[in-house]
């Protein structure tokens, strides 16, 4: 048995965070960037300066305080969970912090409870399109099944399983990308490539270069896509479709292991998009994501707000999404409007590049493509488990699945 208690009868504080004072160091600050499946990325946080911010103390986070984020379409309702300890660690405005009180609730059980209501807290979002904010008593409203402390526990113990997993997993990946990135570097930025003691260095437009290597804009050498999107108001683009198809938001991603919808053959006939091959490197040209910078793991086409880059003959494939992780400053730095900066297709088209000898890609290949074949199967093993993490979570906490006679300890039924 369970109650259904309302979040403001488990919490002990509730707030937004702070209004920070960005700077290059100070006290670290979470923002809605950070908050995605569930888990906080630190590689997307940032700074207030301390001279400049007063925080108060409650505003620090601490172990298993909740965050959600609380304005935007797309990001409101994405929430995570704080599972230790740090010092000198907030939020801004755009989040709530949550925390619970562990007289009433278990603290990691709290997480996964604010998890399952996610889609709830989303449609709850007021104002105008693109400005939805979450209203706090409409936050603190929303009910959540209370089990026993005990029942909670075990619970808790089940689906931290699964998350274990996911990070195991997460960690491995950030590993891999780490040494591929390392690669490239020590081969194409440092030329420190197999045998570069018997190369000759010669002048180029970029500088230095290898004797044998060309400076090329991107376009005259590669492939360039631009995006689009099919008519929403023609049901028989989307409705019944089978063609994967991505919005910006998946460019956030390290690789685009999946689609956001898909359109029918008739939509993608009918509007400005196309298929772009596995391997195209995506780049996002404007808005929140702009400068954002993937690996397509699936054939795909894209919004109006992609530029997808790719070579015909695919040899050049994971060197040009080294090159753009590489480059993308001097891309973004070409941007233009005012609040609302945009790069273009031209200005992708128009960068100037290295690309090295075929035999030297052909060396690079037989090192960095097990590398991203690992990385793609494991974050398609991550989405596999989140998938039946997420189902177990909907039978947990509705109570479906009855735990309480398995042992927290073993996982055996007693």
């Amino acid at each position: 048995m369970q109650n259904r208690d309302p979040i403001n009868k488990v919490i002990t504080f509730v707030s937004r965070g702070i209004s920070p004072k960005y700077s290059k160091d100070g006290y670290m600050v979470i923002n809605q960037r950070c908050i995605r499946d569930n888990r906080i990325n630190f590689k997307n946080i940032r700074f207030t300066a301390k001279e400049k911010t007063k925080i108060k103390n409650e505003k620090y986070l601490r172990k298993w305080d909740v965050l959600v984020n609380s304005t935007g379409v797309g990001t409101l309702g994405r929430s995570a969970q704080i599972k230790r300890d740090f010092k000198f660690l907030t939020v801004d405005s755009h989040v709530t912090i949550l925390r619970p009180n562990l007289g009433k609730i278990d603290g990691c059980y709290f997480g996964y409870a604010m998890c399952e209501k996610e889609r709830i807290i989303e449609k709850l979002g007021k104002g105008a399109t693109g400005q939805t904010e979450l209203a706090r008593n409409d936050l603190l409203s929303i009910y959540i099944n209370l089990f026993n402390i005990t029942i909670q526990k075990k619970i808790a113990s089940l689906l931290s399983t699964y998350d274990d997993l996911i990070e195991n997993n997460n960690r491995r990946i950030e590993v891999l990308e780490e040494i591929a990135q390392a690669i490239y570097k020590e081969w194409f930025v440092h030329f420190r490539f197999p045998g570069y003691e018997k190369v000759k260095m010669v002048d180029s437009e970029l500088g230095k270069i290898p004797e044998g290597w060309e400076a090329v804009r991107v376009g005259e050498r590669f492939s360039t896509l631009l995006g689009g999107t099919p008519s929403r108001i023609k049901d028989e683009y989307w409705t019944g479709g089978n063609i994967p198809w991505i919005n910006s938001g998946k460019v956030n991603e390290l690789r685009v292991i999946d689609e956001s919808e898909f359109i029918t053959e008739l939509g993608l006939r009918k509007s400005s998009t196309k298929m772009m091959p596995k391997r195209t490197t995506v780049v996002a040209i404007t808005g929140a994501t702009l400068g954002q910078v993937s690996l397509l793991e699936i054939k795909v086409c894209a919004n109006q707000s992609v530029v997808g880059i790719y070579d015909s003959e695919h040899l050049f494939d994971e060197y040009i999404y080294f090159k753009f992780c590489e480059i993308i400053r001097s891309v973004i730095s070409k941007s233009s409007g005012g609040a609302q900066q945009h790069i273009n297709k031209d200005i992708v088209n128009s960068e100037k590049i290295l690309t090295p000898t075929i035999n030297i890609i052909f060396e690079f290949n037989k090192i960095i493509r097990p590398i991203c074949n690992l990385i793609k199967n494991l974050l398609t093993k991550n989405k596999i488990l989140k998938s039946k993490r997420d189902l177990l979570l909907l039978k947990l906490i509705s109570g479906e699945i009855d735990v309480s006679d398995l042992d927290i300890n073993t996982g055996d039924i007693k």
